[in-house]
């Protein structure tokens, strides 16, 4: 009996959610150097906003608008050390109107964090897509409405 609780009590503390960070920055132009730079920008904010440590890191899925082909982000991220993590590259849907030059990340975080304690970054330009999450240090309160609408302005909120 006593084996059993201990075990039970040691799987309760090895449990650790799977959470997901999102993130975006708009970048200059379709060059390596700036996909890289603003892709390490994005990522450095989202793990110290977040407290992430890179062994933390179940997985990564960047996105680029269908106007940056110059460079992969994950290759960014493998030259900052995150050569363990899992990660993909895809082009986002070309909807028209929408906020162009601009890299998306999902990163899948092993975290005690509760889902309304993650802290989401968006940068620069990029804030117009996520104003409600898109903060600058503090989290921002829930409205009332449902979290599932989905509203879509010109900048392509999403």
């Amino acid at each position: 009996m006593i084996l059993l609780r201990v075990c039970e009590s040691f799987a309760a503390e090895a449990h650790v959610p799977v959470r997901g960070i999102r993130g975006a920055v708009r970048v200059a132009s379709n060059d390596q150097g700036e996909i890289f730079a603003r892709t390490r920008e994005l990522l450095g904010a989202m793990v110290e906003a977040n407290r992430v440590r890179p062994n933390d890191v179940a997985a990564a899925f960047f996105t680029l608008t269908p106007d940056l082909d110059a460079a992969f982000p994950a290759a960014a991220a493998r030259a900052m050390g995150w050569t363990d993590v899992p990660m993909m590259c895809a082009s986002e849907v070309a909807v028209p109107g929408a906020l162009d030059r601009v890299v998306r990340v999902l990163l899948l975080v092993n975290s005690r964090l509760a889902p309304g304690a993650v802290r989401h970054q968006y940068l620069g330009d990029a804030r117009c897509l996520r104003p409600d999450l898109a903060t600058t240090g503090e989290r921002p309160k829930r409205s009332s409405r449902s979290s599932s609408s989905t509203t879509r302005s010109a900048g392509g909120k999403r």
